[in-house]
């Protein structure tokens, strides 16, 4: 198996977030990539450096609104007296259907769910570049790969069509699942991360031809709390290709597991053509966020299932944080989905 990378994500480096009212160290931190390049090549991978694929792909599933807002709003945001070095919204609307604010003041509040993805001066060529990581993935399998791994940093799952949110700034999943697209008249992405991947649900909620499996932990009391819950299922054209699985805080490999087979029933049944793995390993019984205890064992488990569906594959690099085990964690499931 190939991966793809590209030297640009390291630069977004951010200072801060707000955790339960308190300004705290952003997790979301350049070193995530050292780690999770040295669990790919541990894992025998060989790397390919991201080509500039332009924003066609990107535009796919994000406005072309919001795509400007990402562009330009940290330079608008510093010509405001006394303003944060990173923008970080301060108000949010209570609804989406009036004129579009003008001030960068109310553009970040409408363009960014929460105070978890601040925008620095290097934010977007990152997360720019991020996205470039998983169109080369794409196209990899696209193009005959059986599967491919994308070094995502910054993460992408939480980003809606016209909304940043949980450090996540481009849909890397739902770019990657919309070029094979061009391929595949069905294809499915598989959540596995610890939050549940609500803006890759929201941006395919309405449509059958992607269809949207998330295992996280209960909503109800954890990250992104307003998504993720059983009962939403998709509207529309997409009513019943939307399929959650939360799990209670602090499930282990044996729940997880059990969940995952549910999930694969529910993908058999939809006969994809092709996957998208959103890979969280912040499952781990050692992530900082301490909301799973999976171990290494359980990913190499998770990633053999997921392989058990003979599909092509793109596996997108989600969450995942800073611990001593985050390198290996991806070695074995890299390892597990190989072989």
């Amino acid at each position: 198996m190939k991966f793809t990378f590209a030297e640009p994500q390291r630069a977004h480096n951010p200072a801060m977030f707000l955790s339960a009212g308190a300004r705290k160290p952003n997790p979301e931190v350049p070193e995530r990539i050292q780690r999770l390049l040295t669990g790919a090549n541990e894992a025998g991978l060989s790397m390919i450096a991201a080509q500039d694929h332009g924003l066609t792909a990107v535009s796919a599933v994000h406005s072309p609104e919001y795509l400007e807002f990402l562009q330009t709003i940290y330079g608008q945001w510093q010509t405001i007296n006394g303003a944060s070095d990173e923008v970080i919204p301060n108000i949010h609307p209570n609804r989406r259907d009036f004129s579009y604010p003008t001030s960068p003041v109310g553009r970040a509040g409408y363009h960014m769910a929460d105070t978890a993805c601040p925008i620095a001066a290097d934010t977007w060529n990152s997360a720019y570049w991020s996205a470039q990581t998983a169109i080369e993935a794409a196209k990899l399998v696209q193009n005959g790969e059986p599967a491919a791994y994308a070094l995502c940093r910054p993460p992408g799952h939480h980003a809606y069509a016209d909304m940043a949110g949980g450090f996540c700034f481009l849909n890397n999943s739902a770019i990657a699942a919309q070029i094979l697209r061009e391929s595949h008249d069905r294809v499915v992405i598989l959540d596995v991360d610890l939050h549940h991947g609500n803006g890759t649900q929201g941006i395919f909620y309405h449509r059958a031809d992607v269809m949207t499996v998330s295992i996280h932990v209960d909503p109800s009391v954890f990250y992104p709390f307003f998504w993720g819950y059983v009962s939403e299922r998709g509207e529309g054209a997409g009513l019943g290709y939307n399929y959650n699985l939360p799990l209670a805080r602090g499930s282990g490999n044996q729940e997880f597991l059990d969940a995952l087979d549910l999930a694969l029933d529910r993908i058999r049944a939809y006969r994809p053509g092709a996957l998208v793995v959103a890979l969280g390993l912040d499952a781990s019984e050692h992530d900082p966020f301490g909301g799973f205890t999976v171990n290494e064992q359980g990913f190499t488990s998770i990633a053999q299932k997921c392989a058990s569906l003979k599909l092509p594959t793109v596996i997108v690099q989600e969450g995942g944080y800073i611990c001593n085990q985050l390198g290996g964690n991806l070695t074995h499931f890299l390892r597990g989905f190989g072989g």
